[in-house]
């Protein structure tokens, strides 16, 4: 399985780097991971809802350009469909089973995913209601994939 994370920005900070790093490694025995980064836009202090929605298509456009035809795209989303470590495993278990061999997990900017991004979405995955820093996201977005494919293995997780 392939599995791609495409979101904007860069992540500046060493510890989180770091963890990234150990995800991505771990990951590594059970899939091809990809993270793929794409040029963020800055978003002014007290942004207009236009101005916003300028910078949500300008971060969508770029990360459409990276979605495959064939891939299963899922975008983070707070609306979207919460699930616990086990449902996500099954998904992904079910997926393959059907033939899927590339999920693209979208993560968006500090303000969000653009309305044509989600639409283009196959499934709309929310980790809670709240609000992670999207650098945040991207381990913990790893470390539930890194536990999924544990758990589909029938591997314990916790030592």
């Amino acid at each position: 399985m392939q599995i791609d994370i495409i979101a904007p920005g860069r992540v500046k900070e060493r510890y989180l780097r770091d963890a990234i790093d150990e995800y991505s490694k771990r990951l590594s025995r059970y899939c091809k991971l990809n993270i793929i980064e794409v040029a963020d836009e800055k978003t002014p202090e007290h942004a207009s809802e236009g101005v916003e929605r300028q910078i949500k298509a300008k971060e969508g456009e770029r990360i459409a350009k990276h979605l495959r035809d064939n891939a299963y795209v899922v975008a983070l989303a707070i609306e979207g469909k919460q699930l616990t470590s086990e449902e996500l495993a099954a998904k992904i278990n079910d997926l393959g089973l059907r033939g899927t061999s590339h999920i693209q997990l979208i993560i968006g900017g500090s303000i969000g995913l653009d309305d044509a991004i989600l639409r283009r979405a196959d499934f709309k995955l929310s980790f809670s209601k709240m609000t992670f820093p999207h650098q945040l996201m991207r381990v913990i977005l790893l470390e539930q994939i890194y536990r999924a494919y544990k758990i589909n293995a029938g591997e314990p997780y916790h030592k």
